[in-house]
């Protein structure tokens, strides 16, 4: 059961960002561009399997010259590929609007994880529900200037 909720769960998420992907590009994230009260980003990362380039739009959370973004998958057990993907690679590129820049990821240790946690969630609550569903703690990954 869980291996057909991931299947349906991977298309159905690979549809609609395709879409989003879309839009936001083509109007220069005036389309998109916000969700829950959080900035849109567009995170492309290496495949780690693959090799191939990726590109997943996020919410982000500016922190100083850092951009943070969710790793919660909609609250289900199992990490987003493009977290997998940046624990293998960290060098990524986002766009924010029409700009593009390099960046490298690390996780959010405990103590930075917690108290972006409550800046997010209190934007986005929405968060807390994903928490809940799921067994596994939401990373947050911080995405710094490379």
């Amino acid at each position: 059961m869980a291996s057909l909720q991931r299947l349906f769960f991977r298309r159905g998420l690979k549809t609609i960002s395709a879409v989003h992907r879309m839009l936001y590009r083509a109007s220069g994230g005036r389309i998109g561009g916000k969700i829950w009260g959080l900035s849109i980003l567009l995170l492309t990362t290496t495949g780690r399997k693959s090799g191939r380039r990726r590109t997943t739009p996020l919410c982000f959370l500016p922190d100083g010259d850092a951009l943070v973004v969710v790793a919660s998958n909609g609250g289900m057990d199992w990490f987003p590929a493009w977290s997998l993907n940046l624990l293998d690679q960290p060098r990524a590129t986002v766009e924010i609007g029409r700009e593009r820049r390099d960046v490298v990821a690390h996780r959010a240790p405990p103590d930075e994880h917690a108290r972006l946690w409550a800046e997010i969630t209190a934007i986005a609550p929405g968060y807390l529900k994903y928490q809940q569903r799921t067994s596994r703690e939401i990373p947050l990954v911080v995405l710094d200037p490379a």
